[in-house]
């Protein structure tokens, strides 16, 4: 059974959630790095700010928690019990978001590569073979 959190531990929780350098973009670009592939992070300037750029290859890598970014939503969203009205259009304007993102990139000529977190951690060098093919096929 989960315990119950109070609104001042649930808030304090989540301002503690990374926006930049959390743990599965650092496991991906150790992976990178350790590979000689070298790439800029969380560009501004680029749309959706992608996690890692490879601009010269214009590929932009994202890190999604499973969290913010809805994986299993139609399952998941019934786990929701506070705040409802809150998170569940919160996270759902993200999933648009995401696609929103993804096809103006590619519009642009980008190619868009994205990870769960899970994948991720389960097998950062995998997510780097994936990255990696990519920047040799391009």
């Amino acid at each position: 059974m989960a315990t119950v959190k109070t609104k001042e531990q649930i808030s304090y929780n989540m301002s503690r959630v990374k926006s930049k350098d959390s743990r599965i973009e650092l496991l991906l670009r150790r992976a990178l790095w350790k590979r000689g592939l070298r790439y800029r992070k969380n560009v501004a300037g680029i749309e959706g700010k992608p996690d890692i750029v490879f601009h010269g290859k214009k590929v932009a890598v994202f890190c999604d928690s499973e969290f913010w970014h809805g994986y299993n939503w139609e399952e998941r969203k019934s786990d929701f019990k506070s705040n409802r009205d809150f998170w569940i259009p919160k996270i759902e304007r993200n999933m648009v978001r995401d696609v929103e993102v993804n096809g103006a990139l590619e519009y642009d000529g980008w190619t868009v590569i994205r990870f769960w977190g899970k994948e991720i951690m389960k097998d950062a060098e995998r997510c780097a073979d994936i990255v990696e093919a990519t920047l040799k096929r391009l």
